[in-house]
Parts: C-alpha cells; sequence; structure tokens
C-alpha cells in the first residue's frame, strides 16, 4: 500500500500537469514563454508549476507568491519525506 501511495505522489501531479496542458494550453502559453520550462517544471517541480500557471493569470505578485511558496514546499516534502522515512526504518 505504501508504494501505491508513493507512486501517486510522484506521478500524480505530473499527470494532472499534462492533462491540465492538454486541454488550456493558452493558460500554459502564457504563463511560460518557452516549452523548456513547463516541462523541466513538471519532471523536477510539478505542483509549483501547476501553482505558477494557476497564479499567473494576471502576474505573479503579492499575496500569489504565498502560494507558490507552499506549493514549493509541497514538492520539496514529496522528495524528502520518502528519505526521512527510509531513514527511520528499522
Amino acid at each position: 500500500m505504501c508504494c501505491v501511495l508513493s507512486l501517486l505522489i510522484f506521478i500524480g501531479p505530473r499527470i494532472a500537469g499534462i492533462a491540465w496542458y492538454l486541454t488550456d494550453t493558452a493558460r500554459w502559453n502564457a504563463a511560460f514563454s518557452s516549452i523548456l520550462w513547463p516541462i523541466a517544471g513538471l519532471i523536477f517541480l510539478p505542483w509549483t508549476t501547476m501553482a505558477w500557471v494557476f497564479m499567473s493569470t494576471g502576474g505573479v505578485n503579492g499575496l500569489d507568491w504565498i502560494v507558490v511558496g507552499l506549493a514549493f514546499l509541497l514538492d520539496i516534502g514529496a522528495f524528502g519525506g520518502g528519505g526521512y522515512s527510509r531513514r527511520h526504518r528499522d
């Protein structure tokens, strides 16, 4: 069960980002000037990339940075949480 949960945590946001890109390409094109940034973002920081796209309709400023920052913490937690639990197993 733990492997299924880990797989959903790592693969789920990437699949959601790809599905969102395919359904709303105009929003993604408005958020990024090149296709390389969203591809790299979905590979390495999917939650942050999706938060950036969601918040970038009028430009990312003010409290929008808090949402992007929380998404970044979620990405870092997804990467670091597995290592933390693996280290404390007996």
